[in-house]
């Protein structure tokens, strides 16, 4: 059986749904210091005075919806102002905001959420790799937009995975410039055969977004819902997740989008990358407390080293004439940082293997949970 998630802190929130009306209007009904994450895909106030043709004068499907018009700046931006103040109610002091946009707005946004005392963690810029050409090659081609990150209260212990967004990336630490497609092919919802919505996002883009700020429970506002991705990818990922949209037709469109993603039966650690720095700390010592190791034994200083240091009945090891910690001995043999725990590798009397002894911490952790209820 899957694990039950406990009881939410605030079972008022209308959770996995799409609520139709204006977002700042219905984010009045939503209780104040409720949601861990606002993902905001605004309109873009682009400006579009006239048709765009290819070379071979067809007409760009571009965006020209009445939602994206405004009469002027000032009226974008005290629309602006609203939603944002509305979404700063509802975030919990630990939560944050990502907003995405592009040169028309995306400046104009950034200076109101500063005026809104929301702090600046990164800016984010999605390349393209599939971009629209610049059919009239009178400037250059659009290729990227940026994602701000911003959180409510300055120095609150906010939500970031590291070593998730290291471990997607290849074990390399993530940088702000992410390349990713454009929403295409098979992932593009249609009507009729044509585009369902005209600024669909890549669900490749919300994955890394909420695998880096959010934890499988986790409440994920969109006030801008749209197609649904964001809450489509929550889904997926074991979020919960809350979308407003104006517009009825998307409010079935997504609503049918994301009822159509089956529930996957997997438990909640399998959608979570754990912190190792706000793991409970374990020594050494405990290894052989737990009879997981033995004084006297050898450890090897790496997986094919044959230079080995003893352990000491009080968790020491002892190499030549010196004795101290597993790091201390790691830094006498090589200068330089040190992590015991992954230098030093001990033999498997069952396969006679040398593994790492950080394996034998993780075995004692492990034991140390409490049993997930059923």
């Amino acid at each position: 059986m899957p694990h039950e998630p406990a009881p939410h802190p605030h079972p008022r929130l209308p959770l996995d749904q799409v609520l139709l009306g204006d977002c700042v209007e219905v984010l009045r009904q939503i209780p104040e210091d409720s949601v861990d994450l606002v993902f905001a895909d605004p309109p873009y106030n682009l400006q579009l005075s006239q048709e765009l043709h290819r070379p071979d004068r067809s007409r760009v499907n571009g965006v020209n919806d009445h939602w994206d018009q405004f009469d002027d700046f000032a009226t974008y931006d005290s629309f602006t102002r609203d939603w944002l103040s509305a979404c700063r109610r509802v975030l919990k002091p630990t939560g944050t905001l990502w907003v995405i946009g592009s040169y028309h707005n995306i400046y104009r946004v950034g200076a109101i959420l500063q005026d809104l005392n929301f702090w600046m963690l990164n800016d984010i810029v999605w390349i393209k790799t599939n971009p629209m050409p610049n059919f009239r090659g009178v400037r250059f081609t659009n290729a990227h937009e940026t994602l701000l990150w911003a959180q409510k209260e300055r120095g609150a212990r906010y939500t970031f995975n590291h070593h998730a967004m290291k471990s997607l990336n290849g074990d390399l630490q993530m940088r702000s410039d992410w390349e990713l497609k454009l929403c295409v092919g098979k992932e593009r919802l249609k009507v009729n055969g044509q585009k369902a919505h005209s600024t669909q996002k890549p669900e490749s883009l919300l994955y890394r977004i909420l695998l880096a700020a959010t934890h499988p429970g986790d409440v994920v506002l969109d006030p801008f819902f749209g197609s649904g991705t964001s809450g489509a990818v929550a889904r997926k990922l074991k979020r919960h997740w809350i979308g407003i949209e104006q517009e009825a037709q998307y409010v079935s469109l997504a609503q049918e989008r994301i009822t159509a993603i089956p529930d996957n039966p997997a438990e909640d650690a399998i959608f979570d990358t754990p912190n190792p720095r706000r793991q409970p700390r374990l020594p050494f010592g405990a290894l052989l407390e737990n009879g997981l190791l033995t004084p006297g034994q050898n450890l090897y200083f790496g997986e094919k080293s044959e230079i080995t240091a003893a352990i000491m009945a009080d968790g020491s090891l002892s190499y030549q004439d010196q004795r101290g910690s597993i790091h201390q001995i790691a830094r006498y043999i090589r200068p330089g940082p040190a992590n015991g725990w992954k230098t030093w590798y001990y033999q498997d009397p069952q396969s006679g293997q040398r593994l790492p002894i950080d394996r034998l911490r993780q075995q004692l952790r492990k034991a140390a949970q409490p049993p997930i209820k059923k």
